[in-house]
């Protein structure tokens, strides 16, 4: 073989390692520095955009059936005029009970309406259970809902429309309690030692018995 073909060859095969570990590197690293940015649903209506809407993980994993949910979200306004949140409904809830700090009250509606007064303010956001925020929440869930699972709710504006977004369970934020660990070889050890221990118990048995037929044997002998 050339020695031009044959260094050319050896140079190729010296730098592919490299080539590889920095594509590898450059993928890892970005990896392991992205953050998922977009928890919750989300959506657009006319100009304002709906981030980041769940509800919270429910003490036990599941919302029972007939119970209630608090809605958890932000809704931004990027205009230089005000509009109104008027209505929040769905098929999936009897209606909504809201808790505004900045008005002091509190409004609750039943399975015939969903009517809400919230200000979504110009070039701001409205934050939803967060903060300083009003508290909505979702009253006598249709059924049983748990992690992985969603409600449809249906957000009126006044001056941008209407959207409905599939808003879902979250999930926990902080480490849960487990239980004991699943032995597996409990089974095993455990025949394993009680043959051993029936082995050791049969031993004596014919040790026993061979003492007797030596003691007949003698008396045989006698």
């Amino acid at each position: 073989m050339n020695r031009a073909p044959r260094a050319a060859a050896m140079g190729v095969l010296l730098l592919s390692p490299i080539a590889l570990t920095a594509c590898s590197a450059g993928q890892v690293a970005q990896t392991a520095t992205q953050d998922r940015d977009k928890i919750g649903a989300q959506g657009s209506v006319g100009d304002l955009a709906l981030r980041a809407f769940e509800l919270p993980y429910p003490t036990g994993g599941v919302y029972p059936s007939g119970g209630d949910a608090r809605l958890l979200g932000a809704i931004a306004n990027p205009t230089p005029t005000d509009d109104t949140l008027v209505s929040i409904e769905g098929e999936d809830f009897e209606g909504v009970e809201v808790v505004d700090p900045s008005a002091a009250e509190t409004v609750a509606d039943g399975a015939a309406s969903g009517s809400v007064d919230l200000t979504v303010p110009a070039a701001d956001n409205l934050f939803l259970g967060n903060g300083d925020g009003p508290s909505v929440t979702l009253v006598g869930l249709a059924e049983e809902i748990g992690v992985g699972q969603y409600v449809d709710v249906t957000f009126t504006f006044e001056e941008a429309g209407e959207i409905t977004l599939p808003i879902p369970v979250g999930y926990a934020t902080r480490d849960l309690p487990r239980g004991e660990p699943f032995d597996f070889h409990g089974d095993e050890e455990g025949g394993e030692n009680s043959g051993r221990e029936e082995s050791a118990e049969g031993g004596e048995g014919s040790e026993g018995g061979s003492e007797g037929g030596s003691g007949g044997e003698e008396q045989s002998g006698g």
